[in-house]
């Protein structure tokens, strides 16, 4: 479990010399992230930051609940780039942050000169409202709307 924030890190990384490096290390074990389970740890702290429950985010992002936390602990993983932007946009991430969680995800983050991501970025940026409301938006525009676990709707 992440006890310091980013920020108290970066300010106690501040002041700490590089001979010790392992003093950190050890002093701030519960709060460092592993490479393994980098993905799940970003995602979790910036839904804590949104001040919301990842119950509340598949609810919105309109993914069932156990396979959502089997994607967030990383128990299961998807090919599927839509399911992580539904995630990411029911958390309101920034697009920053969604570009990022993409990428530690292994997907390749919205691109501007594709016409879809280029809707996606929009949507990202001006929050017209909710997963089926940027679904209609990008149906409006003919683009396909964002899939759900498996299934086109």
């Amino acid at each position: 479990m992440i006890e310091k924030t980013t920020e108290e890190l970066n300010k106690i990384l501040g002041s700490t010399h590089p001979g010790n490096i392992s003093n950190f290390l050890t002093n701030n074990e519960d709060s460092l992230i592993n490479d393994e389970h980098y993905f799940a740890a970003y995602m979790k702290e910036l839904i804590k930051k949104n001040n919301m429950l990842q119950q509340e985010v598949f609810l919105n992002a309109d993914i069932p609940e156990r396979y959502g936390y089997k994607l967030l602990s990383e128990e299961k993983h998807t090919r599927q780039r839509d399911v992580i932007l539904r995630i990411c946009y029911a958390a309101k991430f920034t697009l920053a942050e969604t570009q990022k969680a993409l990428k530690i995800y292994g997907m390749p983050e919205l691109y501007a000169r594709i016409p879809r991501d280029a809707a996606l970025m929009i949507c990202f940026n001006e929050r017209p409202g909710s997963v089926l409301e940027v679904n209609t938006y990008l149906k409006k525009n003919h683009f396909l709307p964002l899939r759900s676990s498996g299934t086109q709707e």
